[in-house]
């Protein structure tokens, strides 16, 4: 895989929670919103080191040679979806998972534990959550931009994982605070 990291790596993956509703709603806005979304995560992914390895959809699966690096497109990935909308209206909701592993390739693709722990991690979230796994925020926690901190939320159990997952919520002035309860097996 000429140019993608290897190795011990940090996944981000994100994903457009209530797309599917608004394409019912609003085909021919959505089409323009995502267009603009996926040039914003491109830039947020590609000028902090990441690569886009797949999209599925509105979904995407970046790949980062350092934490650091992919907590730091995660959050100016947020600050971007933030800035699209109309003030006070944010065009997507935007949930996104970070887990640091070891990788295994195939085809120019990921795939493996790291890659399905940080997809479990995903589906647990909201719409303007950031989510880190507990490898990852061992690899970022001294090294967290100024003004952003991590909140434990917990110790839970992942659909398919036997290991339970120690789970941090990204904290910064531009990211909303409070969320529903993560969607996992304990909820």
């Amino acid at each position: 895989m000429p140019g993608m990291p290897t190795g011990t790596v940090t996944f981000l993956f994100t994903d457009i929670e209530g797309s599917t509703a608004r394409w019912e709603r609003e085909p021919g806005e959505v089409e323009v919103d995502l267009a603009r979304h996926d040039a914003l995560l491109r830039k947020a992914i590609e000028s902090h080191g990441g690569t886009v390895f797949q999209t599925l959809g509105h979904a995407f699966c970046a790949v980062f040679a350092t934490a650091p690096a992919a907590l730091a497109a995660a959050l100016a990935a947020q600050a971007a979806l933030d800035s699209m909308g109309a003030p006070g209206r944010r065009s997507f909701d935007v949930r996104m998972a970070l887990h640091s592993g070891s990788t295994h390739e195939r085809e120019n693709d990921y795939f493996g534990p790291a890659v399905n722990r940080v997809a479990r991690l995903l589906s647990t979230g909201h719409g303007g959550q950031v989510l880190l796994s507990l490898a990852t925020r061992q690899l970022v926690r001294d090294e967290l931009p100024q003004g952003v901190r991590l909140r434990e939320l917990g110790l839970y159990r992942l659909k398919d994982l036997a290991q339970p997952e120690r789970i941090f919520q990204l904290v910064a002035p531009q990211l909303s605070l409070e969320f529903p309860p993560l969607r996992t097996l304990d909820t």
